[in-house]
């Protein structure tokens, strides 16, 4: 191959895969319940891929240095339901009883360390308390996002009524677990214009789909290609820890994408999409044939469309180098923000203490009314203002004046002036779907991908996913929404791979959020467009309560700051397809919600 990241070159075949035994035998598993061949189409004709037969069971005791064993408390110290830190002397583990059976994983959740002892255990699995991220307590394994890895899984034997735990120390360490996936080292079929999978779009849900495919076993070319010029990023990061380089996001290192041949192409922008010859044509001209096509374009930031838009200084946050960018000319000058989105307010917050003044220009009367209702959003916009973040509310930007090329004043309708060096702009984004609007994929009248429960569009082989779709959300009955947010977006992503691989899988996963100002989180579950009414419990001026959103007399939305793991026990109760009513919230006993076990 010309490498991970360039177009490849034609190459004799060579396929290894790298699979569990307990995926082995359910991809071995035909429709009869037969053993039979992996199969996939590529151009058209039917290949066949046998798993190799070699010992796979991967041992993480293979070598008794790197091997721990403990004493870590009585049976009777833990109820069912119960969950405890325990140390091993080189590391921590979480120990878990649940029907009577101990369990020990990682104690930190692999997305951003959080303590996952202060999570939501239910049925089987374990919530992080900070972003929703979901484990299986038998395997470890990641069931709902964000973040990639799973959590590794150790040994627990009970002794004398005392609970041992056997451990590797380097997982004790890391507190993550790759899962084990298959390998495509080269295809002699492909040429340097064919692939069996594309995917256009190299944020979280064209990596998951990607890596989700390879820990399923197929083992055929996946090419991802992207208009970045870096490998798939923490795009959270871009408004929360602005001055972060690309390396030091990057979901993967580059020699994961090598090892488990994913080959990116970047800086490659897809202009069309000819369907009826599966083939993708990029603005340079080249044009790559597919079996399967994900799209997962994700959106396009809004501009400015005042006098003056065209001067120096005025930023979208799109790339590392636009957020990098904003941090060094901020420092020690005037920045003004336009739009209380989410993204300008995590942008004000983090500016706060590097510029000399942070002024924000928003349309609505409050910053996120329409999301998190008037109240919650006057507690935030307080926090802010005692924060030297100065609002110009229910006013636009009329004009941008420049000096010399670069920006100096921001001129609002209402006729204030404001000094500015430097203009972050986040007044929403449209969906990054123009390439397809003649290529007969259903696109609605705001330009989202029109997708089912499956992820598929109306066009077979060619699936949707993030922010660029509309979904049927299970919470709401199956009403067709778009939820632009990171956790979804990986959840997506899985989905469309697993029925590329004909698993006939539905996507269910509650929607779960988060946005974080000063040193504090925000956390959102559910779907709460349309609700009538908002259940305040708690202090909003301590900035230590919990808002229930309610349709008629439905809790649709949670959201909570300083409430931990309220929403994520929530979110359990949601996935579990219970309904929350109005008045259960209301008394302010929230004993039902807050008791942790099944």
């Amino acid at each position: 191959m010309g490498g991970c990241f360039s177009k490849p070159k034609p190459v004799e075949v060579k396929i290894e895969v790298v699979i569990p035994e307990k995926e082995r035998s359910k991809e071995e598993m035909s429709p009869n319940g037969r053993a039979s061949p992996l199969i996939y189409k590529v151009n058209g004709t039917a290949r066949h891929y046998h798993l190799e037969e070699h010992p796979i069971a991967s041992n993480p005791y293979h070598n008794p240095k790197d091997v721990v064993e403990a004493s870590v408390c009585h049976v009777k110290d833990l109820e069912n339901g119960q969950m405890r830190e325990v140390d091993l002397g080189c590391g921590k583990a979480l120990l878990i009883k649940e029907s009577g059976e101990f369990h020990a994983v990682g104690h930190k959740c692999p997305h951003y360390g959080a303590p996952l002892v202060k999570g939501v255990l239910s049925k089987g699995r374990v919530r992080c308390p900070w972003h929703g991220a979901c484990f299986n307590i038998s395997t470890g394994d990641i069931e709902d996002f964000p973040g990639l890895d799973s959590l590794p899984r150790f040994q627990v034997k009970i002794e004398k009524e005392k609970v041992y735990i056997r451990a590797s120390k380097q997982a004790l360490q890391t507190q993550r677990r790759t899962k084990m996936m298959a390998k495509c080292i080269s295809l002699s079929n492909y040429n340097l214009s064919s692939t069996n999978v594309l995917i256009i779009g190299a944020g979280a849900a064209g990596l998951v789909c990607a890596e989700t495919l390879r820990q399923e076993g197929f083992s055929d070319r996946i090419v991802m290609c992207t208009m970045d010029r870096h490998l798939p990023y923490d795009r959270p990061k871009l408004s929360k820890s602005m001055d972060s380089h690309p390396e030091q996001i990057a979901l993967r290192p580059k020699e994961f994408f090598c090892t488990y041949d994913i080959e990116v192409l970047t800086e490659m922008q897809v202009a069309a999409v000819d369907i009826k010859n599966k083939t993708a044509v990029f603005k340079d001209g080249f044009k790559m044939e597919y079996n399967k096509l994900l799209i997962a374009t994700g959106n396009t930031p809004k501009a400015l469309s005042c006098k003056g838009k065209e001067v120096e200084n005025v930023f979208n946050i799109r790339t590392p180098e636009d957020a990098n960018r904003v941090v060094k000319l901020a420092t020690s000058k005037n920045v003004v923000i336009v739009g209380a989105s989410f993204l300008g307010m995590e942008v004000a917050a983090y500016l706060t203490e590097r510029a000399h003044s942070v002024s924000l220009v928003e349309l609505e009367e409050v910053p996120f009314k329409k999301f998190f209702g008037e109240k919650v959003g006057r507690a935030v916009m307080k926090m802010f203002e005692n924060n030297r973040v100065k609002f110009y509310m229910q006013t636009e930007v009329s004009e941008l004046r420049e000096q010399e090329g670069k920006l100096k004043e921001v001129v609002l309708k209402s006729g204030k002036v404001l000094r500015a060096d430097v203009c972050v702009v986040g007044v929403g984004a449209v969906p990054a779907t123009g390439f397809l609007k003649q290529s007969g994929v259903n696109i609605d009248s705001k330009g989202f991908i029109v997708v089912n429960k499956m992820m598929q569009t109306n066009i077979p082989g060619v699936f949707a996913a993030g922010d660029a779709v509309t979904f049927p959300l299970a919470l709401r009955n199956n009403k067709k929404v778009n939820v632009p947010h990171w956790q979804m977006a990986h959840m997506h992503g899985r989905i469309a791979a697993l029925n590329m691989l004909a698993h006939g899988t539905e996507i269910s996963t509650v929607p779960y959020l988060w946005t974080a100002m000063f040193g504090k989180s925000i956390r959102y579950v559910g779907h709460g467009e349309g609700f009538d009414d908002v259940v305040i419990q708690g202090d909003l001026d301590e900035l230590k309560f919990v808002a229930f959103y309610t349709k008629s007399d439905e809790v649709v939305a949670v959201a909570s700051m300083n409430y931990d793991p309220i929403v994520s026990k929530v979110a359990e109760v949601l996935a579990a397809g219970r309904t929350i009513r109005k008045r259960d919230v209301e008394t302010g006993d929230m004993s039902w919600l807050t008791g942790k076990g099944s």
